[in-house]
Formats: C-alpha cells, sequence, structure tokens
C-alpha cells in the first residue's frame, strides 16, 4: 500500500482517537500561542509515538506553508525501502486556540488533531501530540538534537501523560 493509502486509514484512526481517547488524563495543554509565519517551514522528525503507517520510516520531514486562504499546506516524506514516500495535506488552523491546535486533514472529509504542546523559544524545535496521548512527535528544524535538550523535552512529555517508554527515535542519517 503505498503512502496516500495509509495515510488515509491512519487518518481515519487518527481522527476516532481524538474523539474516542481515554478519558483518565487532564485536557492537553498546549503552548500559549503560535507564530505560523515562523512555525512554517521544514521540520525533521527526532521521535514520535508513531502510528503503525510510519513503520520502517527513515529520514522523516515535514514542510509547512502558509496559503493565501490562511490554510497550511502539509507535505510529510519519508524514506521506506529506499523509496521516498510522501502525503500532502492541509492544516486548519482551531480558532481561538492562539494558532496551537491544527485540525489535519490527508484525506476528505477526515481531519486529525494536531496540537502543539512544546515549542522553544526560537522555533529550533517543537512538540505535537493528541488530545488522547497516543500520538506524539518530537520535531527539530535540524536532522539531530542535542541529547540534553532531547531528555528535557521528554520529561516534560512525560509529566503531560504521554507514554515515553513507547517513543521511537527516529533515523535521519540521509543524503
Amino acid at each position: 500500500m503505498n503512502i496516500y493509502g495509509i495515510v488515509i486509514l491512519a487518518t481515519v484512526l487518527f481522527s476516532g482517537c481524538a474523539l474516542f481517547g481515554s478519558n483518565d488524563y487532564a485536557p492537553l495543554e498546549t503552548v500559549p500561542s503560535v507564530d505560523v509565519g515562523r512555525y512554517a517551514g521544514k521540520w525533521y522528525e527526532i521521535a514520535s509515538l508513531p502510528f503503525s503507517f510510519q513503520e520502517g520510516c527513515t529520514c522523516t520531514t515535514a514542510e509547512y506553508q502558509m496559503r493565501e486562504d490562511g490554510v497550511l499546506s502539509v507535505t510529510n516524506t519519508c524514506k521506506k525501502e529506499g523509496e521516498v514516500d510522501q502525503a500532502v495535506g492541509k492544516a486548519f488552523i482551531v480558532e481561538g486556540s492562539n494558532n496551537a491546535k491544527l485540525k489535519v486533514q490527508f484525506f476528505w472529509p477526515f481531519k486529525g488533531d494536531y496540537w502543539v504542546i512544546d515549542l522553544a523559544d526560537d522555533y529550533s524545535y517543537a512538540v505535537v501530540g493528541v488530545p488522547s496521548r497516543k500520538y506524539c512527535w518530537i520535531l527539530s528544524r535540524t536532522r539531530t538534537m542535542n541529547d540534553d535538550v532531547y531528555a528535557a523535552i521528554v520529561e516534560r512529555v512525560k509529566a503531560k501523560g504521554f507514554d515515553v517508554t513507547k517513543f521511537n527515535r527516529t533515523a535521519q542519517e540521509c543524503p
């Protein structure tokens, strides 16, 4: 199955997780606000609590670009078995969230929650999670991240109720 079929399936599952996720946690807190202009651009995935469709992915990136209509275009790319896999979608800013909550859509009409829950002051890293705490991504503007910075992020994510023992580090040794 190519990435498009997988993304469709994942978006359906992702949407279901947001609706039917566990209520064992306090509401997931986001960062106070996100400057979309600074957030736009290329991010490298450092680690994740991934969807099954990400299995075998290396060199994973996400790229965001603001469109004229106020919607972000999203391009997720990874390498699987030497082949480039790519999915293109849209991210809609949730009104009243100060841009910290997005609804991401790779296949109409399904949208999944994508909440920025940690963000460096200089936008050098970001952490995105879902309210159910099932999925989370640590992103960086560079292919690698300082181990101390990574460890501090993981501790903050753990304090928010995510099972950090299931984090997968993403191989970024790419040409």
